[in-house]
């Protein structure tokens, strides 16, 4: 059984989170900016600019997400963090229409991306970074946090589309669906403090 553990994304291990993004899907291209910017900045960008930006993000005093590893090995990445910080997300029309939730409350946290690499996928590594997220976010003074899955019972999706994780993964974590427009992009939600 291979020992899983996660760290809290810092300076130090930008070359973990660099490795745990390369692994398959659009994580490297993407540079997990894209929650963070809105659609015309996200189209005015390039990867050294994106690379820029994450790198920033990491170095803040708040980390913008965690780095999970098996056995030693970077292989995973999940960002998590206050919802007023990822812009794109309180401009989403299926969000805005399903949140119970105020769209300006710093205290509400989202859950927006996972990266699994290729060769560790089917271990648990989005449950473990869930997990990890939320002890976080409610350490940090997180009132709730809220999450955008997909149904894969509802919707049959490439590997690479599952970056907001899957629905089962948040409902395992305790947390509660809100249905919304979209049956297959429900909302989920997690009361922590």
């Amino acid at each position: 059984m291979p020992k899983i553990t996660t760290a809290l994304a810092r300076p130090e291990i930008w070359e973990d989170i660099q490795h745990t993004l390369s692994g398959g899907g659009d994580g490297r291209s993407c540079q997990c900016v894209w929650p963070v910017l809105t659609n015309k900045e996200w189209e005015t960008t390039d990867l050294d600019q994106r690379t820029a930006m994450f790198q920033q993000e990491v170095a803040s005093s708040r980390p913008p997400g965690l780095v999970a590893y098996v056995d030693g090995d970077a292989a995973g990445w999940i960002r998590v963090g206050p919802r007023t910080l990822q812009r794109r997300l309180g401009r989403t029309r299926n969000i805005v229409a399903t949140t119970r939730e105020p769209l300006d409350d710093d205290d509400v946290w989202a859950v927006s991306c996972f990266v699994v690499r290729r060769e560790y996928r089917g271990l648990g590594l989005n449950a473990k970074l869930l997990d990890a997220a939320v002890t976080y976010a409610r350490e940090s003074g997180a009132r709730a946090i809220e999450g955008y899955p997909i149904d894969t019972a509802r919707a049959n999706v490439r590997v690479n589309d599952l970056f907001h994780g899957a629905l089962s993964t948040f409902l395992s974590a305790g947390f509660e669906k809100i249905d919304g427009p979209k049956p297959e992009r429900p909302l989920v939600s997690l009361t922590i403090a």
